[in-house]
């Protein structure tokens, strides 16, 4: 087993530590602590071993800087790859043990949605840089805070929309950005997935798999029997209110991304739920959620409306008769603006029409970026993250605000960013943050 001991990193660390204790604003004493020298390793940690953690934890690795450390698992089986790709890290079952013994540098947080703030909170306030899995939290108000410890502790971050860095979004974004298609009047955003199941839950207790510890897996949230077959773990925990976030929460933070960043939006001034709402225990699929955003300086007016859709829903027909005969991509989105219009899917190169129009229009040359890599120069002292949490934490927000709305359909909930609450209709109040159960709670949340 490895054990790696830096006292330069660790003086860095008690050094920031102690200038934020005395209140003291010193950023650029913050920044030059945490820019490493190129020379440095970076020791990194994996909450989640299966899985998109998989991906994150080895794409993050394969960067010739990286030292992978330990891995935080709670079931053993799905520990089994790490094991043999780095024989020298360590491995547990509670990521709280991991940060109390290791010396690290940087986490991923790659887990179900549940666990994604209190992780991330927890890393953050031992001054680690934090790759936090899509959607950032659960609930709105993690969101806000984790964005906020993010932003004090001057540490650099990234949410898991890797995708962002693809030469497909970017060149989306530049595109709006230099007025391609003009002002944009309105948007259509959808994904054909169907994280939702109003059926009946199963009223059985099944077995604890061996080598799964699903105490440990509950986290934060409320003690229940387990229920096999996938109900939960490891297939099916999107679906449930208490562990996932929908369609919406699985694919809005990738397919909004680029809308996002193009209109260079900020909270939505209101939400509306036009589908089902969710039953006592999962999510409803085939969600329409309708969004009011305040109007920016790449929108025609003091507002710009943007719709939502997943599982079979889509844009109306009057919005399709605009694409000149083409099909709908499977996910994607649609701009309408005052020259044009741009089809975003996901993930191809962008659609300029009408074709006349745009017939030998020469797209930006723009390349794409390593996602993971990006975060790890960061650390480094080399570049910034593109989806930091200061732009990733209002993104977040933005859309688990749909989350909420699916729970008041046909209510046009006003939204207060600046209160973090809704205006009109207080009982949505209730949904902007859940209680933890007792012994999990995290300082600061």
């Amino acid at each position: 087993m490895n054990s790696v001991t830096r006292s330069s990193a660790f003086s860095r660390r008690s050094f920031l530590k102690a200038t934020l204790a005395t209140g003291v604003s010193a950023p650029f004493i913050t920044r030059d602590l945490l820019a490493r020298p190129p020379s440095e390793q970076v020791l990194h940690a994996s909450f989640g071993a299966g899985g998109m953690a998989w991906a994150d934890l080895t794409s993050i690795a394969s960067h010739p800087k990286v030292k992978m450390v330990a891995v935080a698992e709670v079931d053993a089986g799905r520990a089994a790859e790490f094991r043999k790709k780095f024989p020298e890290a360590k491995v547990y079952d509670d990521y709280r043990v991991l940060l109390e013994k290791e010396k690290l540098d940087s986490v991923n947080v790659s887990t179900p949605d549940h666990m994604h703030a209190p992780m991330g909170l927890a890393a953050l306030q031992r001054g680690l840089a934090v790759y936090g899995q899509k959607p950032l939290t659960h609930d709105v108000a993690e969101s806000r805070k984790l964005t906020e410890l993010a932003r004090k502790k001057g540490v650099v971050t990234q949410m898991g929309i890797q995708v962002h860095s693809s030469k497909e979004y970017r060149t989306a974004i530049a595109l709006v950005h230099q007025g391609a298609i003009g002002k944009v009047r309105e948007v259509h955003t959808w994904s054909s997935k169907d994280w939702g199941d109003l059926g009946a839950q199963p009223t059985r207790t099944d077995p604890i798999p061996a080598g799964f510890n699903w105490d440990l897996w509950l986290g934060v949230a409320a003690p229940r029997p387990f229920i096999g077959n996938g109900w939960y773990h490891p297939g099916n925990w999107r679906r449930r209110l208490d562990f996932g976030t929908g369609t919406f929460g699985d694919m809005g933070c990738h397919i909004f991304d680029p809308v996002f960043g193009a209109l260079e939006l900020t909270a939505p001034l209101s939400v509306r739920s036009e589908g089902l709402p969710p039953n006592a225990h999962s999510w409803a699929n085939n969600a329409v959620i309708q969004y009011v955003f305040p109007g920016t300086r790449q929108t025609v007016s003091g507002s710009v409306p943007i719709t939502w859709y997943d599982g079979n829903q889509r844009p109306p027909a009057e919005v399709r008769a605009q694409l000149g005969g083409r099909e709908l991509p499977d996910q994607g989105s649609i701009l309408l603006g005052t020259e044009g219009v741009l089809i975003i899917p996901h993930v191809a190169m962008p659609i300029l029409l009408p074709d006349a129009k745009f017939k030998g229009f020469k797209l930006p040359e723009i390349e794409g970026v390593d996602h993971w890599h990006q975060f790890v120069n960061a650390i480094r002292g080399e570049g910034k993250t593109s989806t930091g949490f200061d732009y990733s934490g209002p993104l977040t927000e933005s859309i688990l605000l749909g989350g909420v709305a699916t729970r008041f359909p046909k209510i046009t909930l006003n939204w207060d960013a600046a209160g973090l609450k809704f205006s009109n209709v207080t009982e949505a109040n209730a949904y902007i943050q859940r209680p933890y159960r007792a012994g999990w709670q995290v300082a600061g949340v």
